[in-house]
């Protein structure tokens, strides 16, 4: 498997059409991510924080890290102090408890709000009430060091092309609503992170400005 190679087809095909490449590097051991990084690829996804941990210490100080995985609450601070990114806040505690370590650094931490989009039980997210109401919630604006930058979703892990589509659209038609209502002269609200290796050109097609590749460059599953 020739990463580089994987990684320079992947920014070609991606770059001209304006969507932002993350590198799923979970489980993959360094040597792995840095012949990505040697490629010219910065940004790369991690869902264990334990295991983000140990390879943004390790690594390249440039490195742009994303969490996209499920964050509990008691792992914030471990991450709060560099990611760049985390993609799957799901709710007001979670981004209350961002806000609060970010606070601690500093810093403001931008974070994607993860919608329910699929036909399964086991993926996390809100659906389009909570999000609504997550939005209206009083206490969401006095949170000032976090920044919520878009929505992320993951379609139904299906052959059916039909399906997964007609949840990507259903998903860029909530954000464009959402952008509309609550973020209109929000410049920074601007990210729609839909698509993995198996259906990121559907989630393109549909309006997708992120994809999460992990197999498509590194291999395996």
């Amino acid at each position: 498997m020739n990463i580089a190679k994987n990684i320079q087809v992947a920014q070609e095909e991606l770059s001209h059409l304006g969507v932002k490449l993350i590198a799923v590097s979970k489980t993959k051991p360094q040597d792995a991510i840095l012949e990505a990084y040697g490629a010219g690829q910065r940004a790369f996804g991690e869902n264990i924080v334990q295991e983000l941990v140990q390879k943004q210490e390790a690594l390249p100080k440039d490195i742009e890290w994303h969490l996209i995985g499920h964050l509990q609450s008691n792992k914030v601070k471990y991450i709060a102090s560099f990611v760049s990114l985390i993609h799957a806040v799901d709710s007001l505690k979670l981004l209350k408890e961002i806000d609060k370590q970010a606070g601690k650094h500093k810093r403001v931490i931008d974070c994607l709000l993860q919608v329910y989009i699929a036909e399964e039980d086991t993926k996390f997210g809100l659906d389009h009430a909570e999000l609504i109401e997550l939005l209206r919630s009083d206490e969401l604006a006095g949170l000032k060091n976090i920044r919520i930058t878009g929505l992320m979703g993951i379609a139904t892990n299906t052959p059916n092309e039909k399906v997964v589509k007609a949840e990507f659209y259903e998903l860029k038609t909530l954000f464009d609503g959402i952008k509309q209502s609550f973020f209109r002269n929000a410049s920074y609200f601007d990210t729609l992170s839909m698509g993995m290796s198996a259906d990121y050109k559907i989630a393109i097609e549909q309006g997708s400005t992120m994809v999460r590749l992990g197999s498509t460059l590194f291999g395996g599953r």
